[in-house]
């Protein structure tokens, strides 16, 4: 607790500096349990219609192995984990964690990444498996795509469809179709050195295993960026970050409606060309058509993390927000709140170590300073910090590196929130 307790006092100082009028949100920090036990790592955050969060995470098992493990956080208290799987056979890896969509009650649906059977190395699937007991008993995972090669396939993004999910993800299979090496040109080699390009796909998985709305959304995208999808008004909006054939590689977003995914449109012009992948996708939250996007770029040559909001459902975008920042590592997540603003979350270096940083952001362009919610590594073995808005109160959840790795936890009241005694620590 040594490092997360320095964080914490960090915050008091913070908020014991500003005035009544003066004192923010996010000055009334607190760490909060973890259900995780040590060797944990890669958490997710989600919650479902009536306010619940949900986590997911991996555990790690001797002698070998991993336990892919959730938990529900009822009034200030989780609930016992419960393991979805416990395998060797997991794909884990520090930027592409399992995601989790509460659906409603007890309804849940997660998805892993799977090593493809006699693959490469870095061949991998997308499988996702329904519950409909608080994840007590899970049903046959179902693999979203039917191609059948033994690439990569994950940045899984998903939210609740019907009576089961719609779902985007990365898609190799094009890496599986080899070119004369005459007639490759340079802009069309792919990380992992074969031909093809690396697409974005979606399709709707139903709980009976029925794989319908099958699209390819863009046909040239990021390699190795997470993507981010939020319900709107009559479908969902898609962010992730693109990529031009003159290797510029700002975010696009892409709305589905009437049953199907439009055309993609940049969110911004940030003009970030760069040869390989940053491994730094988009974050997207939404209440209706009230949406809010949030992502890393260079811009001028400085390192810059920035927030956007849109009124529109996610067709047009305000002007970017940049952020209170001293040297960003990106790796973000935001939250919208009640009133139309939004906590956005990443990493600054700090020296070999990494500070969580969250600020409170208004559509226009109003912000609160940026607070330092936790510490963990500069390592990518510290993956990507996550928060999520429940029923008032915002969590946030971040992996602090080992020996052991743990999830630290902490939250922030929104107003209302009452009843947290016994949840300090």
């Amino acid at each position: 607790m040594r490092s997360f307790a320095l964080a914490f006092f960090l915050a008091l100082a913070l908020a014991a500096e500003a005035t009544p009028e003066e004192a923010t949100l996010l000055a009334d920090l607190h760490s909060f349990h973890s259900p995780a036990a040590p060797r944990s790592a890669e958490p997710s955050l989600a919650v479902a219609p009536d306010g619940t969060v949900w986590m997911s995470w991996f555990e790690k098992r001797d002698p070998a192995g991993h336990a892919l493990r959730v938990a529900r956080c009822t009034g200030n208290r989780w609930s016992a984990p419960v393991t979805v799987l416990e395998s060797d056979s997991f794909f884990v890896n520090w930027a592409d964690f399992p995601q989790l969509a509460p659906l409603g009650g007890e309804r849940l649906a997660i998805a892993w990444l799977w090593r493809h059977a006699g693959g490469e190395a870095h061949a991998y699937d997308v499988r996702v498996a329904f519950s409909d007991d608080g994840g007590a008993k899970w049903g046959p995972p179902i693999v979203p795509h039917r191609d059948g090669t033994a690439t990569e396939h994950g940045f899984v993004s998903m939210i609740p469809s019907g009576d089961g999910v719609q779902m985007v993800w990365l898609d190799g299979r094009k890496f599986a179709v080899k070119k004369p090496a005459a007639a490759k040109p340079a802009a069309s080699q792919g990380h992992d050195g074969h031909d093809g390009e690396m697409t974005v796909r979606g399709a709707r998985v139903g709980r009976d295993g029925r794989i319908t709305e099958e699209a390819e959304i863009d046909a040239r995208v990021c390699d190795c960026c997470n993507t981010a999808a939020v319900a709107i008004p009559g479908g969902a909006l898609l962010a992730y970050r693109d990529r031009s054939d003159k290797e510029v590689r700002d975010i696009s977003v892409a709305r589905f409606q009437a049953g199907r995914w439009g055309a993609p449109a940049a969110l911004h012009a940030d003009g970030w060309k760069t040869p390989a992948c940053p491994v730094n996708g988009p974050a997207l939250d939404a209440d209706g058509a009230k949406v809010v996007a949030a992502w890393f770029a260079l811009v001028d040559d400085s390192a810059r993390v920035q927030v956007a909001f849109s009124n529109a459902a996610g067709a047009r975008f305000g002007s970017p927000i940049p952020l209170e920042s001293n040297d960003p590592l990106g790796r973000m997540d935001v939250a919208m709140l009640a009133d139309g603003s939004a906590i956005v979350l990443w990493l600054d270096a700090f020296g070999k170590d990494a500070l969580v940083k969250a600020q409170h952001v208004f559509p226009d362009g109003r912000a609160e300073p940026a607070v330092t919610v936790g510490r963990t590594s500069a390592a990518r073995a510290s993956g990507f910090p996550r928060i999520v808005r429940g029923r008032d109160r915002v969590l946030f959840a971040w992996t602090e590196p080992g020996p052991p790795s743990r999830i630290r936890m902490a939250l922030a009241r929104t107003p209302g929130d009452r009843g947290l005694a016994g949840e300090r620590d």
